[in-house]
């Protein structure tokens, strides 16, 4: 008995020490940015997320009400990298518009952060799965699954980086053993006829 008592203040310590910001760079993305938002308030009730920034590059409808009633700080100008220097958790969770966290990211970040310094990306969920030949043939986008990576790194990356994007492509990274439903692919405008 002693001991579980003992591993359990050892975990709420780890917790305060490893609180997390979460940061989503939106453009025109106030329905799925309300999805992802959702799935974080486990964490913010268990006192993992300290803080949510919302960036944004020019939305032109809601998406600044949405992060405002949410209770997310908004950035308007400076991009990925403003939002970094707000940052207040040494750990950032960099997520896209419309990903939703599985229940169980919690525990599975938490452990992360409490023994790693490597960045690292969840598991995409079994329905979030596109065929084989669908991912080989399409492009890949760097943060689908998400991204987990200490403060200190994303402020060094996010120099040479102009999105969030940028600067979670090409990072060695662990995979959790969380699971995310990655967010679907954004539709681009059609061009007038």
């Amino acid at each position: 008995m002693l001991r579980r008592k003992n591993w359990r203040y050892a975990r709420l310590s780890a917790i305060r020490l490893n609180m997390l910001s979460v940061l989503i760079e939106t453009r025109n993305d106030e329905e799925a940015l309300a999805r992802t938002l959702g799935s974080l308030i486990g964490g913010a009730v268990e006192g993992v997320v300290r803080d949510v920034i919302v960036c944004d590059t020019g939305s032109t409808d809601q998406t600044h009400h949405v992060a405002e009633h949410a209770g997310c700080h908004y950035v308007a100008s400076g991009g990925i990298a403003a939002g970094i220097r707000q940052a207040k958790g040494d750990w950032l969770l960099l997520l896209e518009p419309g990903a939703r966290l599985v229940e169980g990211w919690i525990d599975a970040v938490v452990a992360h952060t409490a023994r790693q310094t490597m960045a690292a990306r969840f598991s995409r969920a079994r329905g979030s799965r596109a065929p084989f030949l669908a991912r080989v043939f399409s492009g890949n986008r760097a943060l689908a699954d998400g991204l987990v990576i200490s403060k200190r790194q994303a402020a060094s990356l996010s120099k040479n980086a102009g999105s969030a994007e940028a600067l979670a492509r090409g990072l060695a990274t662990k995979k959790l053993e969380a699971e995310i439903w990655v967010a679907p692919p954004k539709q681009q405008p059609r061009a007038p006829k």
